[in-house]
C-alpha cells in the first residue's frame, strides 16, 4: 500500500491513511474520478471520502507521477487502459478514447482511475489440491464473478505447479496478457516465487498460448478470462498438443458461463475435467463447489461429497 500512497496527491493519501488507521479495514480498490469524492472498496463494502475531492488538476499529476513525467513511456499501456506499478498494483484508467483503423490507439483526457491494490496469497489452493492434481495438474477452469478472488486462486495454482512442493515441479508457463497475474516490471514478475514459471507478459492470450507450445514446451499453460473465438482455438491447439491448462472465466455458475456461445464451443469438446466455482458474497477467494467434467459435485462448501 506505501507504493500506492506515495504517488497519490499528498492531501488524498493523507486521508486514505487516515482512514485506513482508523478502520483497519482491508481494500480491494481506490477509485478516483474527477471532480468526485475518493471512493474506497473492499470487495463487499463501499466507502466514500466525501471530504476528500479528486481534481483535475490531481488527474494530472497523478498521471504524471505514474509515468514518471514521461507519458510516451507508457503509451501501449494506456493504450490497453491500465498500468502495472511497483508492487504489482494495477491502475485502470478511462477518459476520451483515440481510435485508429478502427483500433483503440491511445486514451486522452484520463478522467478516472481505478487503482487495483495487489495483495498475493499462497496457501489458500491447499484445501482442494486433492480434487486438482493426480499425476498432474487436471484441466480447470475457474468460475467466478469480478472480484471474487479469481486471479488470486490462478497465481496460487500456478505457483503451486511449478514449485518442489507440489512434487511434480511442473514446467508451468504464463499467459499474462493484462499483467494481472505476475504483475511484471519489466519482464520480472512480482508476484511469483517458484523457480519453474516462465512468463509472456502483454502478450493476447491466443498468440501466447501458441508461442509457449512451440518453443517453451511447458506441461501446464496459465491463462486468465478466456472467451473470445481464437482463445477457443489455441484452446483447441494447446490441448492436442498434450499440455495442461488451466484459465478463469467470468460467472457465477457453469450453467451461466455455459450460456455464452463461445464458451459453450469450448464445454462441447469435454476439456476440462474440473470447474471451481468461486464466490465473493463472505470473502473473495471463497470455493463454493467443484465439479467434474460432467458437472457432477465433487466438494460443495460445507459438504464434502
Amino acid at each position: 500500500m506505501d507504493s500506492v500512497l506515495k504517488i497519490l496527491p499528498n492531501h488524498i493519501s493523507e486521508q486514505i491513511d487516515f482512514f485506513l488507521v482508523k478502520e483497519d479495514i482491508d481494500i480491494q480498490e481506490i477509485r478516483l474520478r474527477v471532480n468526485q469524492p475518493i471512493e474506497l472498496n473492499d470487495g463487499r463494502h463501499v466507502t466514500w471520502l466525501k471530504q476528500t475531492f479528486f481534481s483535475q488538476s490531481d488527474a494530472k499529476m497523478f498521471l504524471n507521477k505514474i509515468s514518471d513525467f514521461s507519458l510516451y513511456r507508457l503509451e501501449e499501456e494506456l493504450r490497453h487502459g491500465f498500468i502495472t506499478i511497483q508492487g504489482g498494483h494495477r491502475i485502470g484508467i478511462s477518459g476520451s478514447v483515440i481510435l485508429e483503423n478502427k483500433q483503440v490507439k491511445a486514451i486522452h483526457h484520463v478522467s478516472s482511475f481505478n487503482i487495483r491494490i495487489a495483495k498475493p496469497q499462497f496457501g489458500i489452493i491447499q484445501p482442494y489440491l486433492s480434487y486438482l492434481m493426480t499425476d498432474t495438474i487436471q484441466n480447470t477452469l475457474i468460475i467466478g464473478p469480478p472480484q471474487s478472488g479469481k486471479t488470486t486462486f490462478l497465481r496460487d495454482l500456478a505457483n503451486y505447479c511449478a514449485s518442489a512442493s507440489s512434487k511434480l515441479e511442473l514446467k508451468t508457463a504464463i499467459v499474462d496478457e493484462r499483467s494481472e497475474i505476475c504483475a511484471s516490471i519489466n519482464g520480472v514478475p512480482q508476484h511469483l516465487l517458484a523457480p519453474r514459471i516462465d512468463v509472456l507478459d502483454r502478450c493476447p492470450k491466443a498468440e501466447g498460448m501458441m508461442m509457449f507450445v512451440r518453443s517453451m514446451s511447458p506441461d501446464v499453460i496459465i491463462v486468465d478470462e478466456i472467451g473470445s473465438e481464437r482463445d477457443a482455438e489455441a484452446i483447441d491447439e494447446v490441448i492436442h498438443a498434450g499440455v495442461q491448462l488451466v484459465c478463469t472465466a467470468h460467472g457465477r455458475s457453469l450453467s451461466d458461463i455455459s450460456q455464452r456461445p463461445t464458451i459453450q464451443k469450448i464445454l462441447q469438446k469435454n476439456i476440462f475435467q474440473r470447474f471451481v466455482v468461486l464466490s465473493n458474497q463472505n470473502q473473495a477467494g471463497e470455493v463454493t463447489e467443484i465439479l467434474n467434467d460432467k458437472g457432477q459435485p465433487l466438494y460443495q462448501r460445507s459438504v464434502m461429497l
